[in-house]
């Protein structure tokens, strides 16, 4: 059953936030009264579920709270090396994810890229992100990437991919040429209404592009 709520271009500048921990119904509610108007959560590598991971459960909790939702998959432990074999697999399993949760296509799912080790070359990553993302856009998703620290490509190489939406990460990390970000996440982490989290703020690209979420209209 899929979940409720439309497909939308985000709000630009407002405030969100991301975070591994479940978000309970009540949690939600806080956010909201707060002045937060969105959430991202994390699926699994497929696999390799934890207890923490989305369920359609939480996602229909963090909707009826008046919060946009997005997801985003889990990375592998800094170290981890990518290729396009596992960008192929790790992008399905994204994609079923996804659909296992209720989400309808149109939406951002999103590729976590970070950590990747000192072996790891710019092609290895490409090849990756590359197959990542055509196995999410065949689901009828809308790939975009989280680019994270120990991410190795370059500013060119990030928008030579296949991707239409960036998400720039509290790191340091290289500017995307003429498309920019769309997302980006905010320094330091911060604990709030009782659980970790990364905040977020929303923005048109340069090149008008915004992330795209589901929500529940009142």
């Amino acid at each position: 059953m899929g979940l409720p709520g439309q497909v939308e271009g985000a709000i630009p500048s407002v405030l969100g936030f991301d975070s591994d921990t479940i978000v309970t119904a009540a949690v939600a509610q806080q956010f909201y009264a707060e002045g937060y108007k969105f959430c991202l959560r994390y699926l699994s590598l497929g696999g390799q579920e934890s207890p923490q991971d989305l369920s359609s459960q939480e996602a229909t909790d963090i909707l009826d709270s008046g919060l946009a939702l997005t997801p985003v998959q889990h990375v592998r432990k800094a170290g981890w090396l990518p290729n396009g074999a596992l960008g192929q697999q790790y992008g399905e399993d994204a994609a079923t994810n996804a659909e296992s949760v209720g989400f309808p296509a149109g939406i951002n799912v999103w590729c976590d890229l970070e950590g990747a080790g000192s072996a790891t070359s710019a092609q290895d990553v490409i090849d990756y992100c590359t197959a990542w993302s055509a196995a999410v856009d065949a689901a009828r998703y809308v790939p975009g990437l989280y680019v994270g620290s120990a991410a190795v490509l370059t500013g060119p190489q990030l928008y030579s991919l296949p991707f239409e939406h960036y998400w720039k990460s509290q790191s340091r990390v290289p500017d995307v040429p003429t498309r920019g970000y769309a997302l980006l996440q905010l320094f330091p982490s911060v604990t709030a209404n009782g659980i970790g989290i990364d905040v977020d703020f929303t923005q048109n690209d340069n090149e008008g592009g915004q992330v795209q979420w589901l929500r529940l209209n009142a």
